[in-house]
């Protein structure tokens, strides 16, 4: 059986630890331990970005911000789907998970962080959505903790709170969205969607193409 190596770790100024891992020619991102997502299982941060990014109406020049780089998955199926002209915003709050990306990661992904298209927010997200103001994106996408209720940092508690939903909704430009990627499905969470003042859709996500399961979910709370 071949081992998993690690690659590299760093500490959030929480405390939290990001570590880095490669098996069998896959890599593997873990936050104290815990599997946090990998280069196996994608299709559900694609379909964030397919859902998040759906317009009714599109606009001549989308501004997208997605929340956590992770990967790289999400933001490389935007850039695939978004077009020319575009902004995508990308907040992530551990910069040695930015350098991951443009170094062990580059062979999976590619130069996502150089396409022209892409700006970076070294920080956490919702201070970037605050920074903002009022109307500055399309598309908020946010793929930052398994649910509400378990949450990768501690500080990302303020994003689901009923302040923290109303700086999204503000955030957004008439007609614009946001797309909450979860582990499973959180019924509380959607009901907060909704007394925000969002129009909501669940819609189930399985954890790889040929899964026969639904478990995670995609939550599109539209302005």
């Amino acid at each position: 059986m071949k081992p998993y190596v690690k690659l590299a770790e760093t500490r959030t100024p929480d405390g939290v630890l990001f570590t880095l891992h490669k098996h069998d020619g896959e890599f593997y991102l873990k936050n104290d331990g815990n599997d946090l997502m990998s280069t196996a299982l994608t299709y559900s941060e694609q379909k964030l970005a397919d859902i998040g990014c759906d317009f009714v109406k599109p606009p001549e020049h989308p501004r997208v911000l997605i929340g956590g780089l992770g990967l790289g998955y999400s933001l490389k199926r935007v850039l695939e789907i978004i077009g020319r002209p575009a902004t995508v915003e990308v907040a992530e709050i551990v910069p040695e998970v930015i350098e991951w990306n443009r170094t062990f990661l580059a062979a999976h992904n590619g130069p996502l962080l150089e396409d022209e298209r892409t700006s970076l927010f070294e920080g956490d997200v919702y201070d970037c959505i605050v920074k903002a103001g009022k109307g500055a994106y399309d598309a908020i996408l946010l793929d930052v903790d398994d649910t509400p209720g378990s949450l990768v940092l501690p500080r990302n508690t303020r994003i689901y709170s009923r302040k923290g939903l109303q700086v999204i909704h503000d955030a957004l430009a008439p007609g614009g969205q946001a797309a909450f990627w979860l582990a499973e499905a959180m019924p509380v969470f959607f009901k907060h969607l909704q007394k925000a003042n969002f129009r909501t859709t669940e819609y189930p996500a399985k954890m790889h193409a040929r899964a026969k399961r639904e478990h995670h979910r995609i939550y599109l709370a539209e302005r």
